[in-house]
């Protein structure tokens, strides 16, 4: 929009480098180009004001397929009026000169224009098409069947618009249908996750199994050793005892002789000691044999006195002491 100002009935219009200005005053050009600025009459002037930037139309529109689903088509039309003269002499691009504001809605005009000519291509590709081939490769046929028929529309140069670019964002179908078509897609990723979920629980058995074999080998092999541990263990004790034994065996023969020794000596001892006896024996006897009666009495009472008890006192009466003495002398006597 054209920036006026108000000067004691004149007014100013400032343009930005973007947009066309024409001014024609009674009918004749006073100024025609892009960034003006000048002073004028609004009595006697005519403005108008064509944007010659690239603008963006964004559109949407319906179509249906040659299996009668319906899709949703989402495009972008890039586009720039490269003539403004042409475009101000076929649309009206006037502007109020009091406020800079278009009369009109030039530009709704040049979006239905375009809206319209891009709909109808694709509608003609997309009614010659498929579904399943619209949502595949529709986006790049339909653009390109755009921007063919955009680039043939003769009105288009004729008002002075040229078309920069095409994009064909997506096409959709209805919801039911996306959600119908997503379904065979949905189910087979979700049993790849399932097989996948699969494999990683055979994967873990698998595992356990190995574990629970290597802890069965594990535990073989330990009693393996075990009993290899206690046929050790009573090889050992065998051979223990039977060493323990051999020395008990020794132990034995050697106290055996030792005793038959001991008993050899005392035996000899014993014999010696008795022909010893035997002999002082007899020597006494022999003693004894050669010695007088009076001697052997003497000795003998003296051995009677030696194992008799002892006598702390010893009272003698007129009668025993009678009868001892009549004894004695009847034994001098014999």
């Amino acid at each position: 929009m054209a920036d006026i100002s108000r000067r004691f009935g004149w007014r100013h219009l400032r343009s930005t480098p973007t947009a066309h200005v024409r001014h024609h005053r009674n009918g004749v050009t006073a100024h025609d180009g892009a960034g003006l600025s000048f002073w004028f009459r609004p009595l006697s002037a005519a403005l108008s004001e064509v944007p010659v930037n690239d603008r963006e139309l964004a559109m949407a529109f319906h179509a249906r397929t040659c299996d009668f689903q319906d899709v949703t088509v989402q495009a972008t039309v890039t586009y720039r009026i490269s003539e403004p003269g042409r475009a101000a002499d076929r649309l009206d691009f006037s502007i109020d000169p009091d406020t800079g504001i278009w009369r009109g809605d030039p530009l709704d005009q040049l979006s239905t224009l375009l809206t319209e000519t891009a709909q109808q291509h694709a509608l003609d590709v997309l009614a010659r098409t498929p579904l399943a081939a619209a949502l595949a490769d529709g986006v790049a046929a339909v653009r390109e069947r755009v921007a063919d028929g955009l680039a043939a529309e003769a009105r288009l140069p004729a008002t002075g618009i040229e078309v920069v670019a095409v994009r064909v964002v997506a096409i959709r179908p209805e919801p039911e249908v996306e959600r119908a078509l997503r379904t065979p897609a949905r189910e087979q990723i979700q049993q790849e996750a399932d097989r996948a979920t699969y494999e990683r629980r055979a994967v873990a058995v698998e595992r356990e199994r190995a574990i629970a074999e290597n802890e069965l080998a594990s535990r073989i092999e330990l009693a393996r050793r075990e009993e290899e541990l206690v046929e050790q263990r009573g090889t050992n004790t065998r051979r223990e005892a039977e060493e323990e034994a051999a020395a008990d065996a020794v132990r034995a023969e050697a106290e055996a002789a030792r005793t038959v020794r001991l008993a050899r000596a005392e035996a000899e001892a014993a014999r010696a000691s008795g022909e010893a006896r035997a002999a002082a024996q007899a020597a006494w006897l022999q003693v004894h044999g050669e010695a007088d009666p009076a001697t052997l009495h003497a000795l003998a009472a003296t051995r009677l006195a030696e194992n008799l008890p002892r006598i702390d006192s010893l009272t003698l009466s007129p009668d025993v002491l009678t009868e001892l003495v009549s004894r004695l002398g009847r034994g001098e006597r014999s």
